[in-house]
């Protein structure tokens, strides 16, 4: 895996590739590894199920995280990201079309480092990504 490499975890096809579609408008090059689902982010995160052959030394330089997912929704993803000594300082940025404070505070309480309600227009979403891209992967150093 490359060094700075992005987790996108989200199950909506459509806005996976709007995320992708997104990032590459912005010259954001980073390799981008898809988790469909909470389940496969933690075991793409801890080389478990059917990543239990990955070399989980080199994390990813940030996580996109949506909330509302089948299996395991993003606020338990959190839960398990910073409840690991391995993973507990990886950024992660939920990027969600949710607008529920509650689903709001209740991220930040688990610990993640912003919060990104995704705009319905596509212009909107590719500057909020570029910004994203140039805060996450450009300016931030991570630990």
């Amino acid at each position: 895996m490359k060094n700075k490499h992005i987790l996108l975890v989200e199950d909506n096809p459509d806005d996976v590739k709007l995320t992708l579609r997104a990032l590459k408008k912005n010259n954001i090059l980073n390799e981008v590894i898809v988790a469909q689902d909470g389940v496969e982010a933690v075991d793409y995160l801890f080389g478990t199920g059917k990543f239990k052959d990955l070399d989980t030394t080199t994390m990813p330089q940030v996580v996109l995280l949506d909330l509302k997912m089948p299996r395991m929704d993003g606020l338990e993803v959190l839960q398990r990201i910073r409840s690991d000594e391995k993973t507990k300082l990886l950024p992660v940025v939920v990027l969600t079309t949710s607008n529920e404070d509650k689903d709001r505070v209740e991220s930040y309480k688990l610990g993640a480092n912003s919060y990104i309600r995704k705009p319905v227009d596509f212009n909107r979403f590719a500057e909020a990504v570029q910004q994203l891209g140039l805060y996450w992967l450009v300016l931030n150093e991570a630990p």
